[in-house]
């Protein structure tokens, strides 16, 4: 039977004002963007825990976060794990300083998941915490203390905190001042850190490799070039709405698994799926060009062909943040003809000028932080000034990533 158009359309003004009445009195949905972050991998044997370490263990780790914000939640990652990972307790608190276990009593606040205290990470996952009543100011030090009960067979973390992190036998998550067994510098399951943020807060998101991670910064310091950019953004008003997440891995490259997977691979963990995400920098490149000459010349063709490689890398990442609404901004890449551990010759200098040259054609990228002008000799264009130089020929020093992060416009994201 035909239902008349006239009868039909009776029920719809009705069905309209049940819908406006429901959303006039829903509450606003909360905005959460990333004030902290570190990339995942599976640590090299070096920067591996030993099992004795992770068996009825508390792990506290500091970490500094860039924006701040009246609630907070935790990403915990067990990205890696081929099992997966149960931890019985967490807690959050104000650290009393990079350098020490201790964290301020009354800020300790414990950390549950769907209301419970313990957790388990299904293998290759991410788990994000249930909101903390814990306000937070921007480039405060907080400590994660976890607790794990059986260690896990592959673990998941980042090699490259340059932060002293702790480890005390039993579950000591809510000890004040625990008495270490050892110490480490590295973070182990920690993903990120989310804070409440408002409707125009966002987040500025870093991929690299270790001179992002912060080779040759300081321990404790947090000195690397997107911690000075973090900084100035929150020292002046019109920019405090956004954060800084250092997606940098040591030995990262574009297009080959170095210490972590490619850049590539990385954009829709680290990029993509963090929470108020608006912008993307992009330092890549210096490893997959110092690898192509490392054990001695390569064919000109082979040169050309890892050039066009890169630049095909660069496309895809750009390409798959714009259509996010996601502005990329590229950075060239920093001179290393003096570096003694992958010893450049003329074609390789001469790959990086030409991916140099593409990465500041207008229209590649949204926009282009100039890195190499800045850090350059002068007198020796393929190489560091020694000021800035931390004695490799590859890393900048704590005196370069603070010419670095000083560099990046802040225009850029106002």
């Amino acid at each position: 039977m035909t239902i008349p158009i006239k009868r039909s359309l009776g029920w719809f003004p009705l069905l309209l004002a049940a819908s406006l009445a429901l959303g006039a009195g829903a509450a606003p949905a909360e905005k959460w963007v990333g004030t902290w972050a570190a990339s995942q991998q599976i640590p090299e044997p070096r920067n591996a825990l030993g099992g004795e370490d992770l068996t009825d263990t508390t792990l506290r780790q500091v970490v500094r976060i860039s924006m701040g914000g009246p609630r907070i939640r935790l990403r915990l990652s067990n990205a890696f794990g081929t099992e997966p990972l149960r931890l019985d307790a967490v807690h959050v608190a104000r650290s009393l300083g990079a350098g020490t276990a201790a964290i301020d009593p009354a800020s300790d606040r414990p950390v549950l998941f769907d209301g419970r205290a313990d957790v388990t990470i299904p293998t290759g996952s991410l788990y994000v915490s249930d909101p903390i009543e814990l306000p937070v100011h921007s480039r405060d030090t907080l400590a994660i203390s976890i607790h794990i009960p059986t260690a896990p067979a592959q673990q998941t973390g980042h090699p490259g905190a340059r932060t002293t992190g702790y480890i005390a036998k039993g579950n000591q998550v809510a000890t004040p001042d625990i008495v270490p067994t050892r110490t480490f510098e590295r973070w182990y399951n920690i993903g990120g850190i989310d804070v409440l943020a408002g409707d125009n807060a966002a987040a500025i998101v870093v991929i690299g490799d270790s001179i992002t991670d912060g080779n040759g910064s300081t321990t404790n310091r947090n000195d690397r070039w997107p911690d000075v950019l973090a900084e100035r953004l929150q020292a002046e008003k019109a920019t405090r709405r956004f954060s800084v997440l250092n997606h940098g891995i040591g030995g990262n490259r574009l297009l080959q698994d170095g210490l972590g997977p490619t850049a590539l691979a990385r954009v829709d963990r680290d990029v993509l799926a963090q929470p108020g995400v608006k912008y993307l920098i992009v330092l890549e490149g210096v490893n997959d060009l110092g690898s192509l000459t490392r054990d001695g010349p390569a064919p000109p063709q082979v040169h050309a062909d890892t050039v066009a490689r890169m630049i095909a890398a660069y496309r895809q990442i750009i390409e798959r943040c714009r259509s996010q609404g996601i502005k990329v901004i590229g950075a060239t890449i920093l001179p290393y003809g003096a570096s003694e551990y992958y010893h450049p010759d003329a074609a390789a200098e001469a790959d990086r000028q030409h991916i140099n040259a593409w990465i500041r054609t207008p229209g590649n990228f949204d926009a282009v932080v100039d890195f190499d002008v800045l850090i350059r000799d002068p007198d020796h264009p393929n190489r560091m000034r020694k000021e800035y130089d931390k004695g490799d020929g590859l890393h900048p020093s704590a005196a370069g990533y603070r010419a670095m992060g000083e560099a990046v416009p802040l225009s850029l994201f106002r």
